[in-house]
């Protein structure tokens, strides 16, 4: 008996499996080594991303005869140079990131959103609608409550249908959503010409404007929502849960991966994309409300000022990870506001902007093709 005291009965674990005078067993060293190697990817995707970005910027400016770092200085000066400024900036980055977030769902699976520009300005009008149904309303809180859910309602009605027709009629969605992004321009068009014009006149300047009581609560120092930033950070925490932690996040992915493979195993292909462009939809839907109730406060026949177009820029550059996309929609919130001074000072090209956009979107491909191209002969030399 004082024997058994005196030596009580060993662990089960062997010593192996524990650490050694404090120091992580060799799984731990893997673990560790796995994360550094995230973090030194995400830089350098990260870097080359904005390199790129600077270099193709670059050689159209000198190919348009001007300084590169002339450019850049008044990019800077128009959107860094004030409080003001930058508050403009932050109110770009706002609906930008919004978008974006919204593609990384549709990404994930593999799916092109082009229609997310379309996706914004149906948000716009569902929320148009709703404001315009509160105007005698006294609870101004409560009927921007209904138009936030109206407008994430209107985005996603709009990407389910470009969904259904991916799923059901075997419609590319390339195809469906450049198609509804004509309608829903032609719809917005109709709507400040037709049973929403102003008083008397029917212009390109919009609707009427709504009372500010409809407004979202400004800082009148920033000009600058806190509502709609809170809504955008929040929107980036719960994109990087749900991609990164939850099962919705992994079925998005196994179907992107091998579609079917993951109807083998259960899942279902089609439902899966559906409720990505939900996701997608939504996001964009809330960001043409912001547009609405936090910018303009009214419609506009150019209510998503090209934003989904960008934002499809911003999670490319950004190789598809969130971790990347704000700072990623920051710097082209910064060239969006920036550059919006050159033609008179450079006295540049007004459609220089569209050419440069129009190259980093080749950047952004060859980027793109250069990464899987890298990933497969990684794969070829472990194999």
């Amino acid at each position: 008996m004082e024997s058994s005291r005196e030596n009580p009965p060993k662990s089960r674990l062997n010593k192996k499996d524990k650490p050694v005078n404090g120091r992580p067993d060799k799984a731990g060293k893997e673990t560790i080594k796995k994360r550094c190697t995230d973090v030194f990817c995400f830089i350098r995707d990260l870097g080359i991303a904005l390199l790129s970005v600077f270099v193709f910027t670059s050689v159209i400016l000198l190919v348009a005869k001007a300084s590169p770092l002339e450019a850049y200085y008044h990019i800077f000066k128009g959107s860094l140079g004030s409080l003001s400024k930058f508050s403009h900036v932050i109110n770009v980055w706002i609906p930008l990131t919004l978008c974006a977030c919204g593609l990384l769902f549709t990404f994930k699976i593999g799916l092109w959103n082009i229609g997310v520009e379309g996706q914004v300005m149906m948000g716009a009008v569902f929320t148009t609608a709703a404001l315009r149904w509160g105007l005698q309303a006294e609870a101004s809180s409560l009927v921007l409550l209904v138009s936030f859910f109206a407008g994430a309602v209107g985005g996603a009605l709009w990407a389910l249908l470009a969904g259904y027709l991916k799923t059901r009629s075997g419609v590319h969605e390339i195809f469906a959503g450049l198609g509804l992004n004509f309608v829903a321009q032609g719809i917005v068009l109709w709507l400040i010409f037709g049973p929403w014009k102003q008083p008397g006149v029917a212009s390109m300047s919009g609707t009427e404007l709504f009372p500010q009581k409809l407004w979202l609560y400004y800082t009148k120092a920033f000009r600058l929502s806190p509502t709609a930033l809170g809504l955008v950070l929040l929107a980036l925490v719960l994109t990087a849960i749900l991609l990164r932690y939850a099962r919705i996040g992994l079925n998005l992915k196994a179907v992107g991966s091998n579609a079917t493979a993951a109807f083998l195993f259960g899942l279902k292909p089609d439902r899966c994309m559906l409720v990505a462009m939900l996701f997608a939809g939504g996001l964009a839907g809330l960001a043409g409300n912001l547009q609405v109730t936090g910018v303009y406060h009214r419609l506009l026949p150019a209510i998503s000022s090209n934003y989904g177009y960008l934002a499809l820029l911003v999670v490319m550059l950004s190789n598809y990870n969130i971790r990347a996309v704000p700072a990623v929609a920051f710097f082209f919130a910064c060239l969006n506001t920036g550059s919006i001074q050159l033609p008179i000072v450079l006295q540049l090209n007004s459609s220089l902007s569209g050419a440069i956009q129009g190259l980093l979107v080749l950047a952004a491909l060859g980027l793109q093709a250069w990464r899987e191209e890298a990933g497969h002969q990684k794969e070829s030399v472990h194999d």
